[in-house]
């Protein structure tokens, strides 16, 4: 019985990777002779069957930049983005996504030390320090037994020196790893939908009004309460947002 469901789970998935695969070649049909909103709703279905990938939201936004929607188009942009981080022709059509939108915010550069820790954790990815932390340590326990079983004097301290910084950068790694798991936890970064937000001082309608915001505008969310949400912008400023009025990009 268990091989049996195993084998219907085996062809629905078949089934629905096929129908999902003419869906995006019909919606990339559709957006190749001017049929923009049924190209977006082609390959919504197909985010619905909960498909993901940097291709597909890469074509969502560009469907929404032909179609002036400001917001979505960027917000795909982002979430192709995330997918694949390294794409040139994702980064270009977000630039140009973002030369769309009103609001002008400066951004406040880190400096110092600060600037410069954040640098080298940026360098790479949280698996990526981890799997150097790990092969640090494996060369520094090869080079110990070589340094504790080496009969040479030469090659005993040769070993000892190398086994000491595998060992350091190893711990180094394990460092890097945690603050990047760190960095990525806070990062939290949404793009407004409404199209002008009111930003408020507290997390009710009666607050005080620190700023406005308007479609397509990127911010992080620092907290959660209620049905608010508390941003800040790239200059720094913080506010009370409704949740309703920004989407995370990281929820998928």
């Amino acid at each position: 019985m268990r091989k049996v469901i195993v084998i219907l789970v085996f062809c629905l998935g078949l089934v629905s990777f096929s129908q999902n695969d003419q869906r995006f070649d019909q919606a990339n049909a559709m957006y190749n002779d001017g049929k923009y909103a049924e190209a977006i709703e082609q390959y919504e279905a197909i985010l619905e069957s909960g498909v993901h990938s940097a291709e597909l939201y890469f074509n969502l936004g560009n469907a929404n930049y032909k179609l002036n929607n400001i917001a979505p188009s960027v917000y795909y942009y982002e979430k192709a983005l995330l997918l694949n981080p390294n794409d040139d022709d994702i980064k270009n059509n977000l630039a140009y996504a973002q030369n769309m939108t009103i609001d002008a915010i400066d951004n406040v550069p880190q400096v110092g030390f600060a600037r410069i820790i954040n640098n080298v954790v940026n360098t790479f990815a949280a698996d990526t320090w981890a799997k150097m932390a790990i092969a640090g340590i494996i060369v520094f326990v090869l080079l110990f037994l070589m340094y504790h079983f080496a009969q040479a004097t030469s090659r005993k301290r040769l070993a000892f020196i190398i086994s000491v910084v595998s060992l350091f950068f190893g711990c180094f790694a394990v460092a890097m790893a945690f603050q990047k798991e760190s960095l990525d936890k806070k990062d939290n970064p949404a793009i407004v939908f409404a199209q002008e937000s009111r930003v408020k001082s507290e997390a009710n309608k009666i607050s005080e009004e620190v700023f406005r915001l308007h479609e397509g505008t990127k911010v992080q969310v620092l907290e959660s309460y209620e049905d608010w949400k508390k941003i800040q912008l790239s200059d720094k400023s913080t506010g009370w947002i409704p949740a309703e009025d920004i989407k995370i990009i990281k929820s998928f």
